[in-house]
């Protein structure tokens, strides 16, 4: 029984170990804002998803789609971003979360830089659409949350998007 109370306590130390160790601080890059996510960034504790008491959203909009190694957003794309730039203009107080997501090619790594970027790049559109960029926070899935499952080229086109996630507080 000790042996099996101990072996737990191994396991526990272990996964909480691993959990730590794979995060490290982002180096800083030229031309981006520290606090990317404005008013809802680290200050409120924000991790990605809003948290618990703030009211998401049922409003759906289509997913922006990139093109393989790329956060450009394509001319097809733009109306996606004006539909969600149009909403938020009509509804004082709701705010956004940008997600950008990749498909699993490419190191995890480097699809959460890719990610991150394609989140900032619908920040930036949507700021220039006069949306204050206080009310839009980041985050990045890399390749974590794939719409497809497949492994051809229907499914990463799928994959390399940009979803959007409204709520109030």
């Amino acid at each position: 029984m000790i042996g099996k109370l101990m072996f737990g306590l191994l396991v526990v130390a272990l996964v909480c170990a691993l959990g730590t160790t794979g995060c490290r601080k982002k180096a800083k890059r030229a031309g981006v804002d520290d606090n990317i996510g404005g008013a809802l960034g680290a200050e409120q504790g924000l991790s990605g998803r809003p948290e618990d008491g703030m009211n998401v959203l049922s409003v759906k909009f289509a997913n922006v789609e990139f093109d393989y190694d790329s956060a450009r957003i394509k001319e097809s794309e733009r109306a996606k971003i004006e539909a969600v730039a149009d909403f938020l203009k009509d509804n004082p107080g709701v705010r956004l979360l940008a997600e950008g997501n990749c498909d699993e090619r490419g190191s995890a790594e480097y699809n959460m830089a890719l990610g991150e970027r394609r989140a900032l790049a619908v920040r930036a559109y949507l700021m220039g659409l006069g949306i204050d960029g206080g009310i839009i926070q980041t985050k990045s899935n890399g390749e974590e949350n794939p719409a497809a499952t497949g492994h051809d080229e229907s499914a990463w086109r799928l994959n390399r998007r940009a979803e959007f996630v409204l709520y109030t507080q």
